[in-house]
């Protein structure tokens, strides 16, 4: 990225402001990107966990495969589910609050015996799968986030802070440059006016 810029005292002041902004925000967004480095760490091992739950769980499910064919699939169902918000590093991610189940009254007497535990077994795997998708989203949400503190962090570093620098060297050489050349023509005219008073 080129930076355009004037070869004037103007031009020089405004590209100092500039740099000296990006590079007091610099430690702010790598401490940004090193905590949100963290947090998508976390979230995808939380979210392995949770995986493996849910699979240990529907492993576990399987021995009451042949007990679910009475199971009434309307029994049960997802009446709600809370979602809050929470900021983490400045992003907002989705936050799981409480999950309402409705339930069906049934017979107790004429259902089988296994109907609560059944009913239990559900809820606890439905309320898994649903912190597992929330989990995804999280880590979705902060990777991206990750990712764009990163890119910007890069660009400071490798392209504006060195770009910032080198025109105000420019900048300053021009100016020094210029200033020589004014001070000389001032000598070569204060001499000739020395010669001309002398004659």
């Amino acid at each position: 990225m080129a930076i355009k810029f004037q070869y004037n005292k103007t031009a020089l002041n405004e590209l100092e402001k500039r740099l000296k902004a990006r590079t007091r925000a610099l430690p702010t967004i790598k401490s940004k990107e090193s905590a949100l480095r963290m947090e998508v760490k976390k979230a995808k091992a939380e979210a392995g966990r949770r995986e493996k739950e849910l699979h240990s769980k529907m492993e576990e499910m399987e021995g009451f495969s042949r007990l679910f064919t009475e199971f009434k699939p309307d029994l049960i169902s997802v009446g709600d589910v809370e979602l809050g918000v929470c900021k983490i590093a400045g992003v907002r991610i989705p936050r799981l609050g409480k999950i309402d189940f409705q339930v069906k009254e049934y017979p107790l007497f004429d259902a089988p015996l296994w109907y609560a535990d059944g009913l239990l077994l559900l809820q606890d795997l439905v309320r898994i799968g649903i912190e597992s998708e929330i989990l995804s989203c999280k880590v979705s949400l902060l990777d991206s986030a990750r990712k764009k503190t990163t890119q910007k962090v890069n660009l400071y570093e490798k392209v504006q802070i060195p770009g910032y620098n080198e025109a105000i060297r420019k900048i300053k050489r021009f100016i020094e440059d210029e200033e020589n050349l004014s001070k000389s023509a001032q000598k070569i005219v204060k001499s000739r006016h020395a010669q001309e008073a002398e004659l």
